[in-house]
């Protein structure tokens, strides 16, 4: 196998491993905030930050995939 196609492989995995794993995490970690909240209305107001910054951190690891993907040469 050529260099060059083991290197889109690599860039390809990456991407799609590195997409699909936070995508999960964010769909599981909003799924049980809102089930939180539909059990138990009045703590909307203390879930909703961390909810925010568990998506934030989910989505920052598929954005360091993307980095990672654009600086494989």
């Amino acid at each position: 196998m050529e260099a060059e196609a083991v290197l889109n492989l690599a860039k390809a995995f990456t991407i799609a491993i590195g997409g699909m794993i936070p995508a999960l995490a964010i769909g599981k970690t909003a799924a049980k905030a809102m089930e939180s909240i539909g059990r138990n209305p009045e703590a909307a107001d203390k879930l909703f930050v961390p909810m925010l910054l568990a998506l934030a951190f989910a989505e920052a690891i598929a954005i360091y995939a993307l980095v990672v993907t654009f600086t494989l040469k």
